[in-house]
């Protein structure tokens, strides 16, 4: 005790300073915005590059189980694609219909491959972690998928990283519908098992049953029509008992997301340009 006394009497003064420029730094960046503007954004650069190396280091000893992932998802959809393909010539005599159909939506939106340097699936308020920012054409607001189905929402973009605010999140709130069967509401998450979700307000009418699909509507700017969301397991009454809530077995597994696309609509920006100049005009109008 007496020699940590002695060390603290002879240091004494180098104590001091420090403790008095640790005080100083605080409130510099505490209460000038710019300082702090500039803190933050340093703080999440160094942030995003560890992720990132902590998240290559953990993608190459998983890319086993991706590429034979990707392969049997691969071979699903071409013999899906295969087969719709037939059945609609099958009926229509046209062969050239489908791929014309299909380059038709995708010059609507442009697809920006990311990868996850940071991930969370086991608290209320999980975020992600993508190594794409604006100076790569990412912005908030923008759809975030991956090659099994739906991800979540752009929610803040820095130059060179962004957030994505998952379907594993209690505030995330995305438009979906039934497959084929065009009855839709939004998909919301409750906690616990990230596995599975819940759609909500469904309509007492809907005809459905279990092992349906659940799809993103298309009633969004985000997202486009039939980004898969997952299969339905069970059904119950909504508290009111006017709707349906539905549990569904999401399609994409968060706990190894490694790959993801951001979805840019090219007609975003004019669709939200016109919807704010209709919001303008209305209330200017005199109430009569």
């Amino acid at each position: 005790m007496q020699n940590l006394w002695a060390f603290l009497v002879r240091h004494f003064h180098w104590l001091l300073f420090l403790l008095l420029e640790a005080v100083s730094v605080f409130m510099l960046f505490s209460f000038n915005s710019y300082q702090g503007s500039v803190w933050i954004s340093s703080a999440n650069f160094v942030a995003g590059k560890l992720y990132e190396w902590q998240s290559g280091v953990e993608q190459y000893f998983s890319l086993t189980d991706v590429n034979e992932q990707l392969t049997q998802r691969n071979l699903f959809l071409e013999r899906q694609v295969d087969r719709l393909r037939q059945q609609y010539a099958d009926v229509t005599d046209d062969t050239t219909v489908v791929e014309r159909t299909e380059l038709a939506t995708l010059e609507q939106y442009e697809l920006i491959p990311a990868k996850v340097v940071s991930n969370s699936v086991n608290r209320p308020d999980n975020l992600i972690t993508i190594d794409r920012g604006r100076a790569d054409g990412v912005e908030p607001d923008m759809g975030v998928a991956c090659g099994t189905g739906l991800v979540g929402v752009v929610y803040l973009a820095s130059d060179h990283y962004a957030v994505v605010l998952p379907v594993l999140n209690n505030r995330s709130r995305i438009s979906c519908s039934i497959r084929g069967r065009d009855y839709f509401g939004y998909l919301a998450w409750s906690g616990g098992d990230p596995s599975r979700a819940y759609v909500e307000d469904i309509p007492r009418h809907a005809k459905f049953r279990k092992g349906d699909w659940v799809e993103t509507s298309g009633y969004s700017s985000i997202f486009p029509h039939g980004v898969s969301v997952g299969q339905i397991e069970k059904i119950f009454n909504s508290r009111d008992g006017l709707s349906y809530r539905l549990q569904v077995h999401l399609s994409t597994d968060f706990a190894c997301l490694r790959n993801v696309c951001v979805i840019k609509d090219k007609g975003m920006a004019e669709r939200m340009r016109l919807k704010e100049a209709a919001q303008d005009s209305l209330s200017l109008m005199p109430v009569k």
